[in-house]
C-alpha cells in the first residue's frame, strides 16, 4: 500500500514509520506540520528510502491536504497528528482546538471527497485509520474495571475532549457518508524518541543531571504503559486487516503507579549508569513530589482483548524489558535529547545559523 501518516514526525508517527519501512514493503508518504514536537531527526535512519517522503503541511490546510492527496493517490490514511500533551492543553487549549477538532474535521472531509472519487476497486480498499487515546474515557474509579470499546466518553482535559471530539467526527463520516474508517484507542506510550516532555523521559534526562524528578501528587496515579513498537505493529495489524467501523483498544497489560514508573526507571539507572551526579547515593533520592495537575485522572487501564481474539495482536515487550530498552536507547543517544533541548532540531530544519533563535 501507499499510506498517507499525519504527525509522522512525532513520536508514535515516528515509531509506525521506522517500521513500516524496515518490515514492510508498503510506501509512506509522511505529512506533518512540523510543531515543537515533530522532530525529522527521528526519521534519519529511513529517511533515504525510495518508500519514504516528506510533506510539511497543516492539517488544516484544507487545500493543502486536498492537493497531496491528488499527487500521492494513497491506498490509505493513517490519522496521528495531535497536540497531545495535557499540562499544555490546560495552560493554553486553542491550539488543541484547533488542531485535534479542526484540524480532523478538515483531513476526513478531504478524504471523504478523495475516496468517493476514486476507482474501483481502489475505492474499497481504501481505509482512514483514526488513532486516539484511552484518556477519551476519563478515569476508573474501581481496581478491576477496565476500558473496552464500549466505554462511555468522559473526557477530563481540554486534550482529551478535543480528541473525544476527533473520534466522534471520524465515527460520524463513517456513519453520514459511508466512508471506510477504523479507529484505535491506545494506552500511554513509552520508548526511544519520546519528547523530553513527557513523565519517563523527563526522569532520565533529569536524573542524569542531578536534578529533581517531579511526581504530581502521591504519584498514586494509574496508567496502562504500552511500548512505542508494540503499539506500531498493532496499527498496521488494524490497517490491513481490521473491520470497517470497528474500534480497537490497544494497550500494553502493564497498569503501574506514577511512582513505581520513576522508582523502576531509578534502579535501572542504578544499574545502567552507577556513575551519580552531585554525590546522591541513589537515583530515587532525586524524587520530588510537587503540586497535582487539575483535574488530573486517577487511573487509565485499557481491556485489549478484542484486538488479541480477532486480529491476533498481543505486545512483545513487558514492562520491564521495554523500560530498559527506553533507558538504554536515551543513554545511547544524549544529543539526540540535547538537539531538542538547546532548539537545535528546530533552527536545523529551518535553515537557520546555530546562533539564531527560532
Amino acid at each position: 500500500m501507499k499510506i498517507l501518516i499525519t504527525g509522522g514526525a512525532g513520536f508514535i508517527g515516528s515509531a509506525l514509520i521506522r517500521h513500516l519501512i524496515n518490515n514492510t514493503e508498503h510506501s509512506v508518504i509522511n505529512v506533518d506540520k512540523l510543531t515543537y514536537a515533530g522532530n525529522l531527526e527521528s526519521l534519519t535512519t529511513v529517511a533515504e528510502s525510495p518508500r519514504y517522503s516528506f510533506e510539511q503541511a497543516d492539517i488544516c490546510d484544507s487545500a493543502g491536504i486536498t492537493k497531496l492527496l491528488q499527487q500521492y493517490q494513497p491506498d490509505a490514511i493513517m490519522h496521528l497528528a495531535a497536540e497531545s500533551h495535557v499540562d499544555r492543553s490546560i495552560d493554553g487549549p486553542a491550539d488543541f482546538i484547533e488542531t485535534n477538532i479542526v484540524g480532523t474535521y478538515v483531513l476526513v472531509e478531504a478524504a471523504r471527497q478523495y475516496w468517493q472519487a476514486l476507482p474501483e476497486p481502489q475505492k474499497a480498499g481504501f481505509r482512514f485509520h483514526h488513532i486516539s487515546t484511552d484518556e477519551v474515557f476519563g478515569d476508573l474509579h474501581g481496581t478491576d474495571d477496565l476500558f473496552t470499546e464500549q466505554t462511555p466518553y468522559a473526557p477530563s482535559s481540554p486534550y482529551s475532549a478535543s480528541k473525544a471530539s476527533s473520534d466522534h467526527i471520524v465515527r460520524a463520516w463513517q456513519r453520514t457518508y459511508g466512508l471506510p474508517i477504523v479507529v484505535t484507542n491506545c494506552s500511554n506510550n513509552y520508548g526511544p524518541y519520546q519528547f523530553p516532555e513527557k513523565l519517563i523521559p523527563v526522569v532520565i534526562l533529569n536524573a542524569l543531571e542531578g536534578k529533581p524528578l517531579p511526581v504530581y501528587g502521591n504519584g498514586q496515579q494509574i496508567r496502562d504503559w504500552l511500548f512505542v513498537d508494540d503499539h506500531a505493529r498493532a496499527l498496521l495489524t488494524v490497517l490491513e486487516r481490521g473491520d470497517i467501523g470497528e474500534t480497537y483498544n490497544i494497550g500494553g497489560h502493564n497498569e503501574k503507579t506514577n511512582l513505581t514508573v520513576v522508582q523502576t526507571l531509578c534502579d535501572i539507572l542504578d544499574e545502567l549508569k552507577p556513575d551519580k551526579p552531585n554525590g546522591i547515593s541513589h537515583y530515587r533520592d532525586l524524587i520530588t513530589y510537587v503540586k497535582d495537575r487539575p483535574g488530573h485522572d486517577l487511573r487509565y487501564a485499557i481491556d485489549a482483548s478484542k484486538i488479541a481474539k480477532e486480529l491476533d495482536w498481543t505486545p512483545e515487550e513487558t514492562f520491564d524489558t521495554g523500560l530498559k530498552k527506553t533507558v538504554q536507547w536515551y543513554l545511547d543517544n544524549l544529543d539526540w535529547c540535547q538537539h531538542i533541548q538547546d532548539g537545535s532540531y528546530r533552527r536545523e530544519r529551518l535553515g537557520l545559523n546555530t546562533g539564531e533563535s527560532a
